[in-house]
């Protein structure tokens, strides 16, 4: 283990050496270039992804650096066109709003930006959404990128549970909490399917508006367009759905040629010599992963966490650093653990007496996520945001079916009323079960206390909004949840406004938390290693991995502010 730490320590100095001496190195852009970027994979909210993790293959980015690169380019005078090879993304729906947006920021900048598609499965949908913000979409030969339609697909393990003997005793406060359900029911239940279908409808709605306006469509030709489920290139162009069938180098052949910068070259052009000096400097505060105590900010497996500890430090620092002129909270998280949500929102309240914040919604702020921003004066979420599920349950295993089938005989001795709860060889009785319910009633009402003082709503009107239902941002923002619709773009942008400036007046961003020792993240690779290759091997449909990867951080049998985990629109 020892010579293996050796070894990755030589070759992190070798790769630092190289990128330093390449960065020293200031690319040439001639008047006229066209920069090539690349869409694809993960993009996840935490500053650019650990050297340490892109080594050992981890295909994830970083969405600030994507959309700050494309914000410089919209800028960049010497730029004619900007084209984007748009390949298989793994991101949610508000997140293909924020790239989608800067494309089109590009568009009223007049970069021109090219959208070139490849795709092959079954999967074209939120590809496809992203690329059609471009000014041109060409698709390349032999391409499959189908246009079927949104869909959605929720699992419920309460049979498998049964199967292995295991009861799961469930206690929930609101009747949209469907995260309960799934974990102990069989079935979908009527509040839970009236959720599922809003849910879809509203993001649906965004695809189709989204698509009819950048191909020029209305919505029910592009409708009819989608029940024929076009896949092949030829009958996207049929459809008008793009500009053409050609390769990469045709599109730039078309072009006259000009000359190719590409990304990573453009990445060591400095920004402010495009954009200017900034105006300010702002702290962006990542809250990512599920809601947990203690420090770090990574899980197990190298996932995001937000580690209560650190992020609440992380505020306090950036509210006391008298360098920086404002916070934007960047929230991306399913919830978790209500103390650890009710540390981070404490810590929210001070740090406004300092400076002005606004949170930043990415794909996911429901339940603990959405409990750690509610106190910020000025919330934006993404329109596709998941935002709400306002309610509270927890989930207890018992296991004396299975003991029983191992032989394994079990005694109880209680020196209190309640405390067979400790015990997770007998099922709980009728008087524990009703204690644990009045606990977690506890838990919803400071959350929705929390909600009504955050937000200036009459506790009666939150509680109509609440019991776990979970909202995209265009519903939450009707609703009162969110101030306003965009992304970290608009945040920042309103953050300005609040300091006097113009709201598209450059700004330096100071990430917090900050980057561990190396040290400390070659540890993590090592560890997370055999974790990793486990969950991979695993042939888990998407959601229950996610689930199993959020919830596996979380401490069992304990109240939990989490949404419904399987939201997967495709």
């Amino acid at each position: 283990m020892r010579a293996l730490r050796r070894a990755l320590v030589v070759v992190l100095l070798v790769v630092v050496v190289g990128a330093v001496f390449r960065f020293l190195q200031r690319p040439n852009v001639p008047r006229g270039s066209v920069l090539v970027m690349e869409l694809s994979g993960t993009y996840v909210e935490a500053p650019e992804p650990p050297l340490v993790a892109r080594l050992v293959g981890r295909a994830e980015g970083s969405l600030l650096a994507v959309l700050s690169e494309l914000r410089k380019a919209s800028r960049d005078e010497r730029l004619s066109a900007v084209l984007l090879h748009v390949r298989a993304l793994d991101v949610g729906w508000a997140k293909a709003q924020e790239l989608r947006d800067a494309i089109a920021a590009l568009r009223d900048a007049g970069r021109h930006p090219i959208a070139y598609l490849e795709g092959e499965g079954f999967a074209g949908n939120l590809e496809y959404y992203v690329a059609s913000a471009a000014e041109e979409v060409y698709v390349a030969p032999g391409a499959h990128v189908p246009l079927v339609g949104l869909a959605a697909e929720f699992y419920f393990l309460g049979g498998l549970w049964e199967k292995l003997g295991v009861e799961l005793e469930v206690e929930q406060v609101g009747e949209y909490k469907s995260t309960a359900e799934m974990l102990a029911g069989q079935k979908m239940s009527e509040p839970h399917r009236e959720m599922a279908n809003a849910l879809l409808d509203s993001i649906d709605g965004q695809f189709m508006r989204g698509i009819a306006r950048s191909r020029s469509l209305s919505e029910q030709e592009l409708r009819t367009v989608i029940a024929s489920a076009p896949t092949q290139a030829e009958e996207l162009l049929e459809r008008r759905l793009v500009d053409g069938v050609r390769t990469r180098r045709e599109i730039l052949e078309a072009r006259g040629d000009p000359p190719v910068v590409e990304a990573e070259e453009y990445a060591r052009v400095d920004a402010s010599a495009v954009t200017g000096p900034p105006v300010a400097t702002f702290a962006l505060v990542y809250a990512s992963g599920p809601v947990v105590t203690g420090r770090g900010t990574t899980s197990r497996t190298g996932s995001p966490i937000m580690a209560a500890d650190t992020v609440v430090e992380a505020l306090e620092e950036a509210a006391e650093n008298e360098e920086i002129d404002a916070i934007l909270l960047r929230v991306d998280s399913p919830g978790g653990s209500p103390f650890a949500s009710e540390l981070i929102w404490q810590a929210t309240r001070r740090a406004a007496e300092r400076k002005p914040i606004v949170a930043s919604f990415s794909d996911l702020a429901a339940s603990g996520g959405y409990y750690v921003a509610c106190g910020i004066g000025e919330v934006v979420a993404g329109p596709a945001t998941l935002t709400g599920s306002i309610g509270a349950f927890v989930a207890r295993p018992a296991f004396p079916e299975v003991l029983q089938r191992l032989g394994v005989g079990s005694e109880a001795l209680l020196r209190g009323s309640h405390a067979e709860i400790l015990l997770p060889g007998s099922r709980l009785s009728p008087d524990t079960r009703a204690w644990l319910r009045k606990d977690i009633e506890a838990v919803y009402k400071r959350f929705v206390e929390r909600v009504a003082e955050g937000r200036d709503l009459d506790r009666s009107r939150v509680e109509l909004v609440a019991r776990g239902r979970v909202w995209t941002g265009e519903q939450a923002a009707a609703l009162g949840l969110v101030d306003g619709l965009g992304g970290l773009r608009i945040a920042s942008a309103r953050a300005k406004e609040k300091l006097g400036h113009d709201p598209e007046a450059p700004v330096a961003l100071v990430v917090y938390p900050r980057p561990r020792p190396l040290a400390e993240q070659i540890g993590d690779v090592l560890q997370g290693a055999l974790a990793r290759a486990a969950a991979q091997a695993l042939p888990l449909p998407a959601g229950i991995a996610r689930l199993a990867e959020w919830l596996g951080g979380l401490p069992p049998g304990r109240p939990l502010l989490v949404p419904p985990l399987w939201v997967e629109i495709r």
